[in-house]
Parts: structure tokens; C-alpha cells; sequence
């Protein structure tokens, strides 16, 4: 099946240069564009697409919020890859609470680019190591964990909280099945029962939550 991509980007520069890129790839297709949050959102309605690249500035309405309402549909929303620079650290915390599924650096290549579409596309979670580190380090300054998220975790079972662990730290499947000396699709049903449980779209959600918990603490 043919990816359907957005781009929303306020430089028609990055916009043309995505979508030629995308466009070569024989299982995505670019529908639409959009130069703001709120036009975004308005392709969305009308293209239906199955992921969208998302700038962080843009005039009108900024990706954040154009994320936040774009996602609040649940499960039936696109998903939506945050368009990134190294200096918008400020944005990592807030994009995944809004509903990111990831981030792409604006100098991503056109394999990079392809992958990240692809992986998200898949309803899996794109969190680069630099990415996970200022994550990590956002969750450090913000301190105490949230009582609410702490009461879910009662929800999952032993081996399902290990597993959520492993994931907040940044292993992919492949990592935890090496580490929990099990089959890598025995983890991947265990991630998918977490997300389940807790009600969480992807695996950019579940580091959020592990955070926000306290089972997973910055430093250990």
C-alpha cells in the first residue's frame, strides 16, 4: 500500500525539496501541502493522509498545536513526524505530549527521510539517540512524577513493566529481546499490550509515560 504524506512547512523551499524526494520512493506518495498549523489541519480533513511532516514554527498556528488537535482524533489520526533542528530542544517534551511520533532533522537524507515515513507509517515510534538524551534530560528538570500515570502502572504485569523500562531507555525490540533472552516477536506483543493497557499510541507515548510515572528515572 502507498504511503499518503503531508508536508507542513512555512519555507516553500523545504516543502518542494521533501515532496521530490518522497515522491521518488515507489510506496510513498505526497497529497498535500501546508504552509501553517491551521492549513494543516484543514489537508487533514481533506486528504486523509497516513503521516505528516510537521515544522515546529510556522506562522497562523505552530506544529505544536496543529499536532495536538490533529492527534486528539485517536486512533484514526495521522501520524505525524515533527520536523526538527538540533536548537529546538525546547520542542522535544512538548511534541511528544502533543502526539509526535518522532522527529526528523530538517538535513535528513533521502533514505533518512523515506525510513522515518516508513517507520512511523508502521505505528512505531522514530526517537534518535540525541533525541532520547534531551528527552531524557527535559524529564530531569521537570522533577517529580505524575500520581496519575504512577495508579496505571498497576495495570501491566511484571514482565510488561520491565519491558515499558526497556523501551524508555531507547532499546528497539531487537535490543530487549537480546537482553530479556526472549523471541523478538514476544516483545513486540508485550508492547503492544502495554500500549493497550495505558492507552498509548505508540512507543513515543510510552517513554513519556515511563517517565512521567517514575518507573524510569534520568540517570539510571
Amino acid at each position: 500500500m502507498t504511503i499518503r504524506v503531508i508536508v507542513a512547512d512555512d519555507q516553500g523551499m523545504v516543502r518542494s525539496g521533501f515532496s521530490i524526494l518522497l515522491n521518488a520512493q515507489a510506496d510513498i506518495e505526497v497529497v498535500g501541502e501546508a504552509v501553517n498549523g491551521q492549513e494543516a489541519i484543514a489537508r487533514v480533513a481533506e486528504l486523509s493522509p497516513d503521516v505528516i511532516l510537521m515544522d515546529v514554527r510556522m506562522p497562523v498556528l505552530d506544529g505544536l498545536q496543529a499536532t495536538r488537535q490533529i492527534t486528539a482524533a485517536g486512533d484514526g489520526a495521522p501520524r505525524v513526524l515533527v520536523l526538527t533542528t538540533f536548537d529546538l530542544d525546547d520542542y522535544v517534551y512538548e511534541a511528544l505530549r502533543a502526539g509526535a511520533s518522532g522527529f526528523l532533522l530538517k538535513d535528513a537524507s533521502a533514505g533518512e527521510l523515506a525510513a522515518a515515513v516508513r517507520v512511523v507509517a508502521a505505528g512505531d515510534a522514530l526517537l534518535a539517540p540525541g533525541v532520547t538524551r534531551r528527552l531524557i534530560a527535559e524529564f530531569a528538570r521537570l522533577g517529580a512524577p505524575r500520581a496519575a500515570s504512577r495508579k496505571n502502572l498497576e495495570d501491566l504485569t511484571e514482565r510488561e513493566t520491565e519491558v515499558l523500562a526497556l523501551v524508555a531507555r531507547g532499546l528497539s525490540n531487537a535490543e530487549i529481546a537480546a537482553h530479556l533472552v526472549v523471541a523478538e516477536q514476544t516483545v513486540k506483543t508485550h508492547v503492544s499490550r502495554i500500549l493497550m493497557k495505558l492507552a498509548l499510541r505508540d512507543r513515543a507515548q510510552a517513554v513519556v509515560f515511563a517517565y512521567e510515572s517514575g518507573l524510569v528515572r534520568p540517570g539510571e
